[in-house]
């Protein structure tokens, strides 16, 4: 069977099914001719039964002259001894117990027969086995006369292993079977079928891939429900408040004066930010917002946003203090995305924050990079909580009001950030103590920042 027979076979099962049948064929073919060759090369009592019967023929005249190769060696009662046929150079042994005698004298095979007479003759006969083809004529004569058993032991061999061969390939492909049915289950968009199997190999690596694929695509499209409604959700809030305003003035019920257009005004705001958040985390996740990287020196940049976070969130009554090294060094970074990402985990930290607590920005070096850390005195967050903290629209406490617990796109966009520039953010919390966000970012190369250090000191560039 061609390789192209195997390819046109419709089952992994009948594949491997043939090629195990036909392994075995081509190996019981092999080992049979061995053995005839062997066993056909060792014994020679068949030759002495022939070279036996010749020395009869010979005697009762059946057959006058000896064949070509064949030395007969007659020997009459008065001791005279004749040779016919051709002298192979020895002389065979003589009886005198009236019986027949065979054996082997070097490679040549013997038969001795006394006569009625008191003579004797003795049949000498190269062996059949001499010489190359001699001894592929002599294994193909003895497979020849036992071909019933053998065709017997092939055709066992053959049944048992084609038995084998369709138990192991139905356990062997009963897992792509099951991701084939699963595969088929996808399409209608039923992601939770698992496929299960103890095999270690590779059906059962690609078992466990399709496993972790599924789940994957599960829990995509669970995000991107997620995602729609609470999409839907947010932009319905401030368009619904806005629509309400305008049918308000339009119905005579509310006066087109500074608080109510202040109002309207507050809700398209918010829709415009969330808008904005959007595209921000879209373009960030996609890579298609390019960062102008440049040496930043982390202590004015955190300042800076303290002092905004101050004026936004004054009321709060909550403590900001910063710990900067005085040597530590650049950060490589876009300037606005990470004071996007310090405002974000900052104005979380104050809004979670009860009065009297405190928020405490801190840095070091840590590994060829500056780690970053905002900590807070607030409820802290749910050990259950921390793995979906960084997902769109995830907010611990649903309850809460927009106002109050954000939109859940600020960290989002903070870790998308963060990634952009090679780095990780981590959430830790106790609840009751207060939470800890950490993130990390590269440190600007030597000479930018002898350059950073310089502009920071004198304020200009030295030519």
């Amino acid at each position: 069977m061609s390789t192209r027979a195997f390819e046109r076979l419709p089952t992994i099962r009948g594949k491997l099914g043939s090629t195990i049948v036909v392994a075995v064929a081509i190996t019981i073919l092999i080992s049979y001719g061995l053995i005839g060759f062997a066993l056909r090369n060792s014994p020679r009592d068949s030759e002495a039964i022939d070279a036996l019967s010749l020395a009869r023929k010979l005697a009762n005249g059946q057959v006058v002259a000896p064949p070509a190769g064949t030395m007969v060696v007659r020997r009459s009662t008065a001791g005279e001894v004749a040779v016919e046929g051709e002298n192979l150079g020895v002389l065979p042994p003589d009886f005198d117990d009236g019986v027949p005698h065979w054996g082997v004298i070097g490679k040549d095979v013997y038969a001795f027969l006394p006569l009625p007479d008191g003579g004797s003759i003795t049949v000498l006969q190269p062996s059949p086995t001499r010489g190359f083809l001699g001894r592929i004529s002599a294994t193909l004569g003895f497979l020849q006369s036992v071909w019933w058993q053998f065709l017997l032991a092939g055709t066992a061999a053959a049944v048992i292993a084609l038995v084998l061969a369709r138990w192991l390939a139905r356990g062997m492909t009963q897992p792509l079977r099951d991701m084939a049915a699963a595969a088929r289950r996808m399409e209608t968009g039923d992601y939770s079928t698992r496929v299960y199997t103890n095999s270690r190999d590779e059906v059962g690596q690609l078992a466990a891939a399709f496993n972790r694929m599924s789940q994957e695509l599960e829990q995509l499209e669970t995000s991107r429900r997620d995602l729609v409604a609470n999409v839907s959700h947010e932009l319905k809030t401030p368009i619904t408040a806005i629509r309400a305003h305008l049918e308000n003035l339009l119905d005579g019920v509310e006066q087109p004066d500074p608080e109510t257009l202040q109002v309207m005004l507050a809700q398209s705001e918010r829709l415009g930010r969330l808008v904005q958040q959007l595209l921000d985390l879209s373009r960030l996740e996609s890579g298609e917002v390019p960062l102008r990287r440049e040496p930043v020196p982390l202590a004015p940049l955190v300042g800076e946003v303290l002092s905004e976070i101050d004026v936004a969130r004054g009321d709060r009554q909550v403590a900001l203090t910063s710990e900067m090294p005085d040597d530590l060094p650049p950060i490589d970074v876009d300037r606005e995305r990470v004071h996007q990402v310090l405002f974000n985990l900052i104005d979380n930290a104050v809004r979670f924050t009860p009065p009297g607590g405190a928020v405490r920005i801190a840095a070091q070096r840590h590994n060829g990079a500056v780690e970053v850390s905002v900590a807070d005195t607030g409820m802290g967050i749910p050990s259950e909580a921390l793995p979906r903290l960084f997902e769109r629209f995830y907010r611990v406490d649903p309850s809460r009001s927009r106002e109050d617990g954000g939109t859940g796109i600020g960290l989002a966009i903070a870790r998308s950030v963060v990634e952009a520039h090679g780095g990780s953010i981590t959430a830790s919390s106790e609840p009751g103590e207060g939470s800890t966000f950490t993130f990390d970012l590269p440190v600007a190369a030597a000479e930018s920042t002898e350059l950073t250090e310089g502009v920071a000191t004198t304020g200009r560039r030295d030519p």
